[in-house]
């Protein structure tokens, strides 16, 4: 399907069940009450098949290109249907499942997903292994048809709401570096699975601390080769800099036009109110006109490599430009201010200093492209 004529037939179709996909909650709501709705968002557009596009039939796709799943999350966004970050997970996860899973393991597990009937998580980051995947410890161990796994992992997303987890183990020696991982898809009911909710300085709990003691992994959940993780952590990471925030994109689209609204309905406004928002939308535009080029080239079959780092500076500098201006322009609101409108720059004001953070450290981000694109060596 061209994607003009999906563009148009799903705007369509979201306008007219727009009293069915509009959350029942008016700005924030609880994370039980949010994960609610996303699933019934996700189900409406899988069941009307739009949520089916850009996915393969082995998965209970309808075929074509990823930038249909593009299109259904920003418009998804620009309308603010549903929680952009769980949306995020199923572009992370599931392109890289279906590529490195068994085909039987796939077909089975990922239409629940991709439905919304399940949430997955990622079990990357560890207490001393940020943003460094290579120096990671979690350790996956032989056993009589599979594997045990004993570790820890932190500021894993949605774990709470999750029925699979894809992890990365050591499985080689300490200083095997990243030839010693392996990947697998696993079951988060699975014994000995524990989880701690961290509450961020926004006030919510999208993240917590994993223990794994001695939990059973068949063998048949290995994503790839053993001892192949860091491929599959690779061909992850492209899709996390990537389509994600496309969708992420559309969102500070959407809030920089509110701000505008807002500032103009003030009245207070001058010169400096308009060089802090066309500085905030020059970024905006600046990183989506880059991602859209990374849209393009994931629809035209081509892999998604370092440039993608590129992708998560430009779309770090523009959310951070953004929620700094409307502190600025919105005097007061962010600090003092109470009521919805308040309450939710408040939360996107502090959820945007994590940006350089999530997804690849900013200084890790600038180092591979001074490294690997500009080849400006070791030192860089």
């Amino acid at each position: 399907m061209e994607p003009e004529i999906f563009r148009r037939d799903l705007g369509a179709w979201l306008d007219a069940n727009a009293d069915e996909l509009t959350p029942p909650y008016e700005g924030l709501a609880s994370m039980d009450v949010s994960m609610e709705h996303y699933s019934r968002v996700k189900r409406a557009l899988y069941d009307a098949d739009f949520g089916r596009y850009g996915w393969p039939e082995s998965v209970g796709g309808l075929g074509g290109t990823p930038l249909l799943r593009a299109i259904v999350g920003e418009e998804i966004n620009f309308r603010d249907l549903a929680d952009p970050n769980a949306w995020t997970m199923i572009e992370v996860l599931a392109p890289t499942v279906i590529d490195f899973a068994p085909p039987e393991l796939s077909a089975r597990l990922v239409p629940p997903f991709i439905r919304g009937d399940e949430m997955w998580c990622q079990g990357f980051s560890e207490p001393d292994a940020g943003s460094d995947l290579a120096s990671l410890s979690c350790r996956a161990a032989k056993t009589d048809g599979g594997w045990v796994v004993n570790g820890q992992k932190i500021w894993t997303s949605f774990i709470e709401y999750s029925q699979r987890c894809v992890l990365l183990t050591r499985t080689g020696e300490p200083d095997s570096a990243h030839r010693g991982i392996t990947a697998f898809l696993v079951d988060v009911d699975s014994p000995g699975i524990s989880y701690s909710p961290i509450e961020t300085m926004h006030g919510r709990t999208d993240f917590a601390e994993v223990q794994f003691d001695d939990v059973f992994v068949p063998a048949d959940r290995i994503l790839g080769e053993e001892n192949g993780g860091w491929q599959v952590a690779m061909d992850i990471l492209p899709y996390e800099r990537s389509t994600t925030f496309w969708h992420r994109g559309a969102l500070l689209h959407r809030r920089c036009s509110d701000l505008i609204t807002q500032v103009a309905a003030s009245g207070d406004h001058d010169t400096a109110a308009a060089k802090a928002i066309g500085q905030a939308f020059q970024s905006i535009v600046a990183f989506r006109s880059r991602s859209r080029d990374t849209q393009h080239q994931l629809a035209a079959g081509q892999q998604l490599g370092v440039e993608t780092s590129v992708d998560k500076i430009l779309i770090t500098s523009a959310e951070q430009q953004l929620f700094e201006a409307a502190r600025d322009l919105l005097l007061g609101v962010i600090e003092f201010d109470e009521g919805l409108t308040a309450a939710q720059w408040r939360t996107d004001y502090l959820y945007s200093k994590a940006a350089s953070i999530y997804g690849g450290t900013a200084e890790i981000q600038r180092n591979i492209v001074a490294r690997r694109l500009l080849d400006l060596g070791p030192e860089a």
